[in-house]
């Protein structure tokens, strides 16, 4: 196996982090790890140096963009099986593991289980040439003809351009189309000039075998990087606000968080401590090699039961170096994990004997570590974007909640010097798809410099921005200023007077009740239908409705009327261009992620089992509380039922989450599904088109 220490070695000096901090990956003194990775970035995809062979145009001399004024990116991909190394302070050294990965240009070869970051600027023609060299899959011809919904040909592949508002159809973000072994394919992403500039991702999305890819690190960052300053006219890029009048940019790190669930096998398959209840036996010796085989590793508790550790561009507990006592820093945190939910808090770090305690921390010893050792008043931060999307009342937090797909601009401040925790907060078992509340875990430290102490972050940093500002021309320097410092009036998540806006950064206008009125509500259920007793089929269905009505089934069974595993050749939602429409999302099985491709939705309410609405901003729900008004293209679908349904009453413990939307520009069929990617590939997904109205009211048919 090709050893990938001597980066490791390199990369911390590189980064400022002290020799005792020096990444794992280097082994230390008579084979135990030192304490943490230093953190990094993951590198940007470089563009591939020569024209597209068949290009039908003459490469220009390279030149400066202007603005407005895109560009045409050409990017290589390669899917590949790579040996690396992930590091295990459970074990005190690093776990040899061999899993499907992304290679391509500026790959850090130190960190394999990580994709590289993908930059584009509205406008931009963005080419990637996905180059599927994964062996051919010996099962795959076997299971062509069995049950599309059961997870299937591992090597086969695909490439979704998750949040990005580009056309689902052709060689554009189509995810309805297989890469297989062998095969390569050049999507071409057209970013509309009016496209935000934002925090996105990408990953595989080919039905059948989502989870597993993704799940063995396959995610990138895709960040869309705007210049458009706001005008009288027009609003502008955040990215704007945050450079300096002399253009200087604040500190950008970006986490891409990832759940890894390798097991090491014997002779190929999985070891199981109890094979009929399919409990995996997740040691791995001297010797062994993770790998990622079975839909058996993404099972309901499976992560907790791992012991694995979520990582941070495929690092675990990395240090973040070179953070600065009163310097504001962006944080674009992407959750790529497939199961887990992710609560980022920071909070002070008693640090004696720091070092030589994290280098052997478990996973399941992190609660008691963070308790104990992570006892600052958590940090207050701003949270500037949702889901690549700038907020239009920006909210102050000590914490926010991640499922699998969010993303979240974070504007940080860090008020001392010292070391802090990247803590993950506990979470409520409605919190979780397993309705397992999780415990404490820590997924890094922050090492901050400075001699001097900010009384007040948040203060801080609405003055940086505030100072940033100036730039603009005056009328819209004063508006800008003016909303930057706006005081709150009604309940807060935390208890603070500062309720920034970004108003003119934002992208989409409020859609109102008049744009929907008019038009059919949508209804969507998520349910898991658990086989009954004495039947003859034994694997749960994963289903969607698209009525909230329950129906007793044929097979004795209740649950709600039309659901139904997934279906390659039917589209399930007819939508017409052009316009609005509400949808109502609930679930009646356990909690979920709701995710749509293309068009992003606004908050309209979220209605608790107690007739609360908890997307209010004082609401106390963990998962809700500030999401009113929010744009986003993914969101949570809480339920409190653990329990089959048993009658055709509407069930009770359920969460309604409204919302509306716009199908505007692009026509062709996607996809919606639950991000729970483990359920997506087993059914829980449907198929969306969006055609073109026919003038009546409808959608118009092909024309011959």
């Amino acid at each position: 196996m090709k050893n990938t220490y001597l980066w490791g070695l390199l990369l911390p000096l590189a980064l400022g982090v002290a020799p005792a901090a020096m990444a794992a990956d280097a082994p230390a003194k008579g084979g135990a790890e030192a304490a943490g990775e230093a953190f990094g970035n993951p590198p940007v995809l470089n563009n591939s140096a020569s024209p597209r062979a068949g290009s039908l145009l003459l490469r220009q001399p390279q030149a400066a963009p202007r603005p407005h004024t895109g560009q045409v990116r050409n990017y290589d991909l390669f899917v590949t099986f790579t040996d690396g190394y992930i590091r295990n302070p459970a074990q005190g050294r690093p776990d040899p593991v061999r899993l499907r990965s992304y290679r391509g240009t500026a790959v850090d070869p130190n960190h394999p289980y990580v994709a590289p970051t993908i930059e584009a600027t509205p406008g931009d023609t963005v080419r990637i040439k996905l180059q599927n060299q994964l062996p051919p899959d010996p099962d795959c011809n076997t299971q062509a003809h069995t049950d599309i919904n059961t997870p299937h040909c591992f090597n086969g592949t695909n490439l979704h351009s998750h949040g990005v508002w580009v056309s689902p159809t052709g060689n554009s973000d189509n995810v309805l189309v297989s890469i297989n072994p062998g095969v390569s394919f050049e999507y071409e992403y057209n970013i509309p000039a009016d496209h935000p500039a934002g925090t996105f991702w990408y990953h595989p999305h080919r039905h059948g075998s989502t989870a597993l890819q993704v799940g063995s690190g396959m995610a990138g960052a895709l960040i869309i990087r705007g210049d458009r300053p706001p005008t009288r006219d027009a609003n502008g890029d955040l990215d704007t606000l945050l450079k300096s009048p002399k253009g200087v940019a604040m500190t950008e790190r970006v986490l891409l968080f990832e759940q890894i669930p390798y097991a090491c096998t014997k002779d190929g398959k999985l070891k199981y401590i109890d094979p009929v209840k399919k409990t995996i036996d997740w040691s791995c010796a001297p010797g062994e090699v993770g790998e990622i085989v079975s839909y058996d590793q993404f099972g309901p508790n499976s992560w907790e039961q791992s012991g694995r550790f979520t990582t941070v561009n495929g690092r675990v507990r990395p240090i973040f170096a070179n953070a600065k006592v009163g310097e504001t820093e962006r944080w674009r945190l992407i959750h790529g994990g497939v199961r887990s939910p992710i609560t980022v808090e920071f909070r002070k770090l008693d640090a004696t004997d720091f070092f030589q305690r994290e280098k052997t921390l478990s996973a399941a010893d992190q609660d008691r570590f963070a308790k104990e050792r992570c006892t600052g008043q958590p940090v207050p931060y701003i949270l500037a974007a949702a889901d690549g999307l700038t907020l239009n009342e920006g909210q102050v937090r000590t914490s926010v909640p991640m499922q699998p797909g969010y993303r979240d601009d974070l504007l940080v401040n860090f008020p001392e010097p010292g070391i802090y925790c990247v803590v993950n907060k506990p979470s409520a078992a409605n919190a979780s798809p397993d309705q397992t509340a999780t415990s404490t875990g820590v997924l890094g430290f922050v090492r901050v410099r400075g001699d001097r102490v900010v009384k007040d972050p948040v203060k801080e940093i609405i003055r940086q921005l505030s100072a940033n500002a100036t730039k603009y021309a005056p009328a819209v320097a004063k508006e800008v200023i003016g909303d930057l410092n706006a005081r709150c009036f009604g309940k807060t998540m935390v208890d603070t007077p500062y309720c920034p806006r970004f108003t003119r950064f934002t992208a989409h206008p409020p859609i109102t009740e008049h744009e929907v009125v008019h038009q059919p509500k949508q209804e969507l259920v998520f349910y898991i239908n658990i086989p009954p007793n004495g039947a003859t089929r034994t694997n749960p269905l994963f289903q969607v409705s698209n009525s909230f009505e329950v129906v007793q089934n044929p097979d004795g069974t209740y649950g709600p009327k039309g659901a139904s595993a997934y279906q390659p050749g039917v589209v399930d939602r007819p939508l017409v261009l052009g316009t609005a429409q509400q949808w109502e999302l609930q679930s009646y099985f356990v909690s979920h992620p709701f995710h749509i491709h293309v068009n992003p939705f606004q908050v309209v309410s979220i209605i608790g089992p107690d007739g609360r609405d908890v997307s209010e901003a004082g609401s106390g729900d963990p998962d809700y509380a500030g999401m009113k008004g929010v744009w986003k293209d993914t969101i949570w679908v809480k339920s409190d039922i653990t329990q089959p349904l048993t009658s055709t009453e509407p069930p009770k413990g359920t969460y309604k989450v409204t919302v509306r939307t716009r199908y505007e520009r692009f026509i062709g069929e996607y996809v919606l599904h639950c991000h729970i990617l483990d359920h997506e590939d087993q059914g829980m997904m449907q198929n969306v088109s969006i055609g073109v109205p026919d003038g009546r009211g409808g959608l118009a048919g092909a024309h011959h």
